[in-house]
């Protein structure tokens, strides 16, 4: 091998080591997207006039929503409530067997003042929402349930899961795992709501299949809770 062609392959092999690198170093076109859309919100407040045993005392079912809006802001805690990220190790609001998080919270907005109605898909590492589908689509998840009361709330808080991200170290037992999460992450949520003078309940009667499509989630995400929001 000739001098010349030497540091030409090196040259060559040098160029493909930095191009892998920045290719390591890019996103990909999905998380470029997703960036690119993103809506940030409110940090959350970690303080309030409202004690833990206050908010336990005037929690309620509630089923029936006036008309007035949520906030954003309003929607920013309550989803932080649920799965908010609390701590630079990425720990959360609600416990996870195994730290491995397999919930996922879809956030069906119809009127929520500063949001254009829509599916947004909460994000906690960022504490951001993503959109997925446009347009008020509680019609479409009120008709997986069969109880209009739904659709009255400004907003529904919709709590899925991947459960093979638990199974992966738990196996058969992640099932329960998983529910007992979900419970966790209703409750914080429900609290939240009863210290922001606001209202909730837990849905868990609907077609799974029908809110999967309605909700546009993936084949290994399952909706397992449904949390109407709205003032008294």
């Amino acid at each position: 091998m000739t001098m010349r062609t030497l540091k030409g392959s090196l040259c060559a092999a040098g160029l493909s080591a930095l191009a892998l690198a920045l290719a390591a170093a890019s996103p990909a076109p999905a998380q470029q997207t997703e960036a690119e859309h993103a809506i940030k919100l409110a940090p959350p407040r970690e303080a309030s006039g409202v004690s833990i045993e206050q908010a336990l005392k005037g929690r309620r079912s509630l089923r029936a929503f006036s008309a007035q809006p949520l906030t954003l802001a309003e929607v920013a805690q309550l989803l932080w409530a649920a799965q908010g990220v609390t701590d630079d190790r990425g720990r959360r609001t609600a416990p996870s067997a195994g730290a491995l998080y397999p919930l996922e919270l879809l956030l069906v907005a119809g009127n929520v003042t500063g949001l254009a109605p829509g599916i947004y898909r909460y994000r906690p590492a960022s504490h951001d929402l993503v959109p997925v589908a446009a347009a008020d689509r509680r019609p479409e998840v009120v008709a997986t349930c069969r109880q209009g009361w739904v659709g009255q709330a400004p907003a529904i808080v919709a709590v899925a899961a991947v459960e093979a991200r638990t199974a992966r170290k738990y196996g058969a037992r992640s099932t329960r795992y998983v529910a007992i999460e979900v419970g966790a992450a209703a409750e914080n949520l429900a609290l939240q709501a009863s210290a922001l003078g606001l209202g909730t309940t837990v849905v868990g009667a609907f077609d799974d299949a029908k809110l999967a499509a309605a909700l546009g989630t993936a084949g290994d995400e399952q909706p397992l809770a449904l949390l109407p929001v709205g003032r008294k």
